[in-house]
């Protein structure tokens, strides 16, 4: 699919950089107000660090997933996809 996710890093704290199989790049921003449920153990930077790429999907141990449709639907808007 074309939002399929084929990098991720961490540009900063609570910040990623993604690109997409047909090219789509930016960001994802996490608000603090994000970090809460199944994604509070995010908000310590090392758990944030472990993100990764597993078949397309931003991905972190623990079963923890983004969305990559709409990740890349607002990054092709905006340039960045804001979380919170």
């Amino acid at each position: 699919m074309e939002w399929d996710v084929t990098e991720v890093s961490v540009k900063a704290d609570n910040t990623l950089f993604v690109c997409f199989k047909d090219g789509v790049q930016g960001t994802v921003e996490f608000t603090n107000s994000f970090f809460y449920g199944v994604f509070e153990r995010l908000r310590d930077p090392q758990e944030f660090r472990q993100v990764s790429v597993v078949e397309g999907v931003v991905t972190w141990p623990g079963e923890l997933d983004l969305a990559p449709d709409a990740m890349h639907e607002e990054i092709k808007k905006n340039g960045n996809w804001v979380l919170n």
